[in-house]
């Protein structure tokens, strides 16, 4: 948590920028929540007269024609139509502002964290290997670019379409969706696991990426003593070892990001089958329309494929924050 504070350090001179793609992520969202209301006129239109015209989020259904089914489709197609193009938009600048927001917080810290080097005494160089000083300001800035550009961009957007998700689904039928949420305590617990355990592997990985270059430095540059001294094989075991530690811990991180979205996705699909059951009495008792518990349905579904991309992208933070923990160790030592 500490790491993030210190990065929104580099983000506040552009919180104008970051509004606007906030902004333009919500217009995304709210896009694709009309797009799946659709789903209610759609199925609407295989009905009898007499079911036509069930409420749908945003009152949609007030755009479309009752009594002629070509203008019906005609004004389901223009807005399907106009909707896409719109999110597309919305997307596009969202996209694009997050991306500019990365590259100059990057730059100001791989200006700042330059600026550290250069005035650090002779002893710190002596402490601490050239190729470890460069890999903060080339790969572990490059991660906190990558984890604000992308990862950042696309936890606010998947969360933001999440809550839109959620939010049609509670209007269709606010029952069958209090007993979806139960799901989301037992989701929320192994997600946190998850997590845990992969910012652990990260910080072993980025350690051994660590020693196993300086390993290579010191062997590589004191080749004489090495064959002075018929040290061959112990260097060659020394590095052997550390980079069985990077491919173990590779091999764990791995084995965790792979898991945890099927996992998820598992429960949910448990939980909707049994919703299901419920969703058939709430049509068959007539508090419910066939086509609202499509679209509720749609919804719901929906709504399980931002939970899964913001599980991996937790994963893909958590390990940013681990890169960034070595800058500010970096920068905080004089």
């Amino acid at each position: 948590m500490n790491e993030f504070k210190r990065l929104l350090k580099y983000l506040r001179p552009h919180r104008l920028t970051f509004v606007l793609a906030i902004v333009a992520m919500i217009f995304g969202a709210l896009f694709q929540g009309a797009i799946a209301a659709m789903l209610v006129p759609l199925f609407d239109q295989f009905q009898p007269s007499a079911a036509k015209n069930s409420e749908t989020l945003f009152a949609l259904q007030k755009l479309i024609p009752k009594d002629n089914w070509y203008q019906a489709w005609l004004m389901i197609s223009v807005l399907l139509v106009s909707f896409t193009v719109l999110k597309g938009v919305a997307e596009y600048f969202s996209s694009y502002l997050m991306a500019k927001i990365g590259q100059a917080a990057v730059l100001d810290l791989r200006q700042e964290l330059y600026a550290h080097l250069l005035n650090q005494s002779a002893s710190f160089f002596e402490r601490h290997r050239t190729n470890y000083l460069v890999s903060r300001i080339v790969t572990s800035c490059s991660a906190i670019e990558i984890s604000v550009a992308s990862n950042m961009r696309d936890i606010l957007r998947e969360g933001l379409m999440l809550i839109v998700f959620l939010g049609g689904a509670f209007y269709y039928n606010w029952r069958l969706m209090l007993g979806a949420i139960i799901t989301a305590p037992l989701i929320a617990i192994l997600t946190a696991k998850f997590s845990k355990a992969l910012r652990k592997l990260s910080e072993e990985f980025i350690e051994s990426n660590k020693l196993l270059s300086d390993t290579a430095q010191e062997t590589l540059t004191n080749q004489t003593i090495v064959k002075a001294y018929s040290a061959e094989r112990r260097e060659q075991s020394r590095f052997a070892e550390a980079a069985r530690r990077i491919a173990r811990a590779h091999l764990r991180s791995g084995q965790i990001a792979a898991t945890s979205p099927p996992t998820i996705e598992i429960i949910g699909i448990a939980a909707i089958v049994i919703l299901f059951f419920f969703g058939l009495r709430e049509i068959n008792s007539g508090r419910m329309e066939t086509s609202q518990f499509f679209a509720f349905l749609g919804f719901l579904f929906s709504s399980y494929d931002p939970m899964r991309k913001l599980s991996r992208q937790h994963n893909q933070i958590v390990q940013a924050l681990a890169a960034a923990k070595d800058v500010w160790d970096v920068l905080d030592e004089n």
